[in-house]
């Protein structure tokens, strides 16, 4: 039986998660940006004689954009970065600016399993941090290969090594809402031998982002040579204090040829592969003016002709994609639909001005930028959903608990109760409860325990910034 590349629940919680977290915090998040940038740039210097030609070129995964942006301008090329996040393409524009940046890709909401593009009509493919969100792989091999044109590449990087040595106990949090043993077990290189997969894995599984952290060396080295003639491969393995400084550097001695490949398999790490398709390059020309020459339908697959009103439209079968903030969405279009809904009324999505008709009360102002808007709540807060699709329904929540203040959280549908939760850590929460059948649900959140600080007269206890209903699976 064959595996699903990823589920659709697993899609919309990967929407749903980058729309809030992408530019959720301004400043931090471009600094963060800017960091993967200067890392991954130097692997594309490090291989830049494999690559060769890089235009067009497509960044898969590509978040806000930030390498998309980083590859046109330091290093010329020209071409599309695509997520399947719309939202976190249109936030990404901000880069530009505050970057001070003369040049910007073509920004395309997509599926990387059945990506939006013509057979062969890309240079150059590269992705970070994303092939192991696909619990098959091999879907998302094929679908690069069909697009990369003779002798073009494929990179990627910054993929989780699976570790030998660990326990495989639990999954971890982010170092910033670790415990304080995690934190001290963490610095001195202990704690990665009692983690299940990577450090943060947590944090996207809580949210319903499925993981698939299986693929040691072998497998990643099988899976390349199944699709690509060619390929040159880079290690990357930790060193967090002495715990795994000990072992990498035994490791290392003790390998035949010096290498960090036994220290790989011992403690896991981050690979990064440059992959080359059989064949002879050759010329192929990209006119940025004319780029949906390069796409075709993700529906029936046909060519796609761009209007005066710069919609893309399919000439075959009807689909059409317009310009929204700079990002064509080229999802199939029933998941669009599905997992943009936009201003519907089983949706309460706090970046958008129309959920304010839905709350009830009551609530406290609406704060933060970009799709982190979001509202306090005290001791209780209430909303109206209406079920638009037919089936059994599910509460989700979306929020944030503050450091220092552990939540329990009660929901309740039409005064019956349906949920209750302990939220021991801080950060992104993601809640969810089977609901009884109804035509309406007043949602009724309550919390505690509440605090306060010396410079408001408000008391506290979480924010939210996303309550809808969605199909039980």
């Amino acid at each position: 039986m064959s595996v699903e590349a990823q589920a659709f629940s697993v899609k919309r919680a990967e929407v749903e998660f980058h729309n809030f977290a992408s530019l959720g915090e301004p400043d931090r998040a471009m600094a963060h940006y800017a960091e993967q940038n200067r890392r991954r740039g130097a692997v594309i210097r490090n291989h830049l004689a494999f690559i060769g030609e890089m235009t067009p070129f497509l960044e898969i995964g590509s978040n806000v954009g930030h390498t998309s942006y980083m590859l046109a301008n330091e290093f010329g090329a020209s071409g599309f970065a695509l997520d399947l996040s719309a939202d976190s393409l249109r936030h990404g524009i901000a880069l530009r600016d505050a970057w001070g940046l003369e040049r910007s890709p073509v920004r395309v909401a997509g599926d990387a399993a059945n990506l939006p593009f013509a057979d062969g009509s890309l240079k150059f493919v590269m992705a970070f941090q994303m092939l192991s969100q696909f619990m098959d792989m091999d879907q998302v091999f094929v679908e690069v290969k069909r697009v990369l044109a003779p002798g073009g590449v494929f990179l990627f990087a910054e993929e989780p090594l699976k570790r030998l040595l660990s326990a495989r106990l639990y999954r971890c949090p982010y170092y910033d809402t670790m415990r304080p043993w995690e934190r001290k077990l963490s610095d001195w290189g202990l704690l990665g031998y009692l983690v299940r997969d990577v450090i943060g894995a947590h944090q996207e599984e809580s949210f319903g982002i499925r993981q698939n952290h299986t693929m040691g060396l072998k497998d990643w080295h099988r899976m390349i040579h199944k699709h690509f003639a060619e390929a040159r491969f880079q290690v990357f393995v930790p060193e967090r204090g002495w715990g795994e400084r000990v072992v990498k550097r035994a490791a290392t001695r003790l390998d035949p040829h010096r290498s960090e490949w036994r220290a790989a398999r011992l403690l896991g790490g981050a690979l990064a592969a440059v992959c080359k398709k059989e064949g002879s390059a050759s010329e192929l020309s990209f006119d940025q003016a004319r780029f949906e020459t390069h796409l075709q339908c993700p529906d029936c697959r046909g060519a796609m002709i761009r209007d005066e009103s710069d919609t893309l439209r399919c000439p075959k079968c009807g689909y059409q994609a317009s310009n929204e903030g700079g990002v064509y969405n080229l999802l199939p279009a029933r998941e669009k639909a599905e997992l943009y809904p936009g201003d519907r009324a089983d949706v309460i999505d706090f970046s958008l001005p129309s959920h304010d008709a839905r709350l009830i009360g009551p609530w406290y102002e609406l704060e933060g930028v970009f799709g982190n808007k979001y509202r306090w709540i005290g001791e209780r807060a209430s909303a109206k959903l209406v079920p638009v699709k037919a089936g059994p329904q599910r509460l989700r929540i979306r929020g944030h608990a503050s450091d220092g203040h552990p939540v329990k959280l009660t929901a309740l549908a039409n005064g019956s109760q349906v949920g209750e939760w302990t939220l021991p850590r801080a950060g992104l929460f993601l809640l969810e409860a089977d609901l009884p059948a109804a035509a309406e649900h007043r949602i009724d959140i309550h919390a505690g325990p509440s605090w306060a600080v010396s410079s408001d007269d408000r008391v506290f206890t979480v924010n939210l910034s996303m309550i809808r209903l969605v199909p039980r699976d």
